[in-house]
């Protein structure tokens, strides 16, 4: 039987790409997100070109009881779920005295409360007798306090912790997790997070979606704990070790400030 990778945020960027590389090494998916055409689309294109089977799950993360009835739905079904892959997250962008308050608290949701409830969902049913991975997307963000994204740094602070310590608590067992830290990345999180204009997004430093999911896959398939896609979001998160956070602090802002 083959195997399935769960993965939410699949209708578009790396989540995109990160299915496309579990198809095309012969995973069944499941392909989670809002968009019910483009992930009927995607599930009938992988199909076709990789003969695996894709079930589409249409739920909004930012509701809370969306994982339990992703997790409620797979059962019923009978599938087995061996990788799951927490990709879907979302920024806003702005001073957090000025921004929506709805919009702050629907991405905790997503990017935080939604990925520790799908892992413990999914954790607690995952086969011990053949290897199972978990990936969460982080990013480099995690890493720096980020001042005009003040509360999308700290969501991907938290997954970068807690990811670690799942990992150290899976050490020894069938079950592996990797957190991927990529930068600043060409998809629609740009549009969606307000950051035309922002200094963070300029094209030279942009990282491409398929490019960073080919990272994530082979640290996930490797074991590994921690992946950077390249040398600059390396070097992102040792600046932070080496430099005050007053320093750190300052310069995420000044970068992230708008150009007229």
């Amino acid at each position: 039987m083959k195997n399935t990778a769960l993965i939410t945020g699949a209708s578009g960027g790396i989540g995109y790409e990160l299915a496309e590389l579990f198809a095309k090494d012969g995973y069944n998916l499941v392909l989670v997100a809002r968009s019910e055409d483009k992930l009927h689309q995607i599930a009938l294109q992988f199909a076709i070109k990789y003969k695996v089977h894709a079930k589409v799950v249409v739920q909004d993360l930012a509701i809370p009881e969306a994982p339990q009835l992703i997790f409620d739905e797979l059962k019923k079904d009978g599938v087995q779920v061996d990788v799951l892959v927490n990709n879907a997250g979302f920024a806003n962008y702005g001073y957090f005295r000025e921004t929506d308050l709805q919009k702050e608290l629907d991405m905790m949701q997503v990017n935080i409360l939604a990925l520790t409830h799908l892992s413990k969902l999914f954790l607690g049913q995952i086969r011990t007798d053949k290897p199972a991975r978990i990936l969460n997307i982080a990013s480099t963000a995690a890493f720096p306090p980020g001042p005009l994204m003040a509360v999308y740094y700290a969501s991907k602070a938290y997954v970068l912790s807690f990811s670690e310590a799942l990992a150290a608590e899976q050490k020894g067992t069938n079950v592996s997790v990797t957190v991927l830290c990529p930068g600043a990345t060409a998809t629609d999180f740009k549009e969606r997070a307000n950051l035309s204009g922002s200094g963070i997004f300029s094209e030279a430093l942009l990282d491409d979606a398929k490019s960073v999911a080919k990272a994530g896959y082979d640290g996930l398939m490797a074991g590994e704990v921690i992946m950077f896609p390249g040398f600059k979001d390396k070097l992102t998160a040792f600046s932070v070790r080496v430099f005050p956070r007053s320093l750190m602090r300052n310069l995420v802002k000044k970068v992230q400030e708008k150009r007229q």
